[in-house]
């Protein structure tokens, strides 16, 4: 995977499309949106940053990403509602592992729409693009141990669980564990057979 080939794809990130969510660039003005759930600290408490503290710095910082994609340096999408256009979360890449043909994925959801599966929706659209459009051969995600909303995510999208690294990130003051599930690109694709055969038996 060329380093210089994700930077320049994501100067102008596909709209990438599922049966509910439509996941694009984030833009400006999803600030308000935004601020709905990246001001709250029950959102934030196991996540590396802090709660915004007013729909100003939102804007700020949706400001500053722009700045980041016309470097391809930046690769989250904003995860919006099909049905009226609303920006309910983000969900990407948070880093590529360019030598080892791997990536990080990331993502958050606003709890007032939690428990629908957008984020498990979301997560399966990226790995999808990972590995048929990027050639990844690994995609991993990691939890802060007792964030069991995040984990299971990570479980109903196929990942395999790998271990917990104790005490591995500061997190606003504490040492926390961390959790870590990764998908390989061939079991993916073992997935995507079972799923296909499961829908043929129960069609």
């Amino acid at each position: 995977m060329q380093k210089e080939k994700i930077k320049k794809l994501f100067k102008r990130p596909p709209v990438l499309e599922t049966q509910r969510l439509i996941l694009r660039k984030l833009r400006i003005g999803d600030y308000k949106d935004m601020y709905e759930y990246a001001g709250r600290d029950d959102v934030t408490k196991y996540l590396l940053w802090n709660s915004h503290p007013d729909a100003d710095y939102t804007f700020d910082y949706l400001t500053y990403v722009q700045t980041q994609y016309k470097t391809g340096e930046f690769y989250d999408f904003a995860v919006v509602l099909r049905e009226n256009g609303k920006m309910i979360g983000t969900c990407g890449f948070s880093s590529f592992d360019f030598a080892n043909n791997g990536a990080e994925i990331g993502y958050v959801i606003n709890p007032e729409y939690r428990g629908n599966g957008y984020a498990d929706e979301a997560v399966s659209r990226i790995m999808a693009f990972g590995f048929t459009e990027l050639d990844l051969r690994r995609i991993e995600a990691r939890y802060i141990v007792n964030n069991d909303s995040s984990r299971r995510v990570m479980e109903k999208c196929g990942m395999t669980f790998e271990g917990i690294h104790r005490s591995a990130v500061l997190l606003k003051g504490k040492y926390a564990d961390v959790g870590y599930y990764s998908i390989l690109f061939d079991e993916y694709i073992e997935m995507l057979l079972r799923d296909s055969e499961s829908v043929k038996e129960n069609g």
